[in-house]
């Protein structure tokens, strides 16, 4: 199932392919199975993930989402096979593959836009 298709804006303007989570199933499959990812995935209702069973190591951003905007609350690189802690701050993640939010320069306490 293909997953709608939006984009992640950078405060510097930096235009990010962004995937969404749209029900329970898509949230609970996140990643898995899949090879790579191009940009992003903004996985809703959701304060922790894993990597068992994941084919490559990701970067992972805890967020606060509203309507048109999401709060970077802590950023975390997580190798396959790993359990990561919950952060209750939170109420989604943001997923991409391991070094893209150095390249975005994604860091903790700043504002990125949503747009569709």
């Amino acid at each position: 199932m293909e997953l709608p298709s939006a984009w992640l804006v950078s405060p510097k303007g930096i235009r990010i392919p962004l995937e969404q989570t749209t029900n329970r199933a898509l949230r609970r499959r996140g990643l898995l199975g899949r090879n790579s990812l191009d940009g992003a995935l903004l996985i809703d209702k959701c304060r922790s993930v894993h990597t068992v069973g994941m084919r490559f190591a990701i970067d992972v951003a805890y967020v606060s989402v509203d309507a048109r905007s999401l709060t970077i609350n802590a950023v975390v690189s997580m190798p396959t096979s790993r359990l990561g802690l919950p952060r209750f701050t939170s109420n989604a993640v943001l997923e991409a593959e391991a070094g893209s939010f150095a390249e975005w320069d994604l860091r903790t306490g700043q504002r990125w836009c949503l747009e569709s």
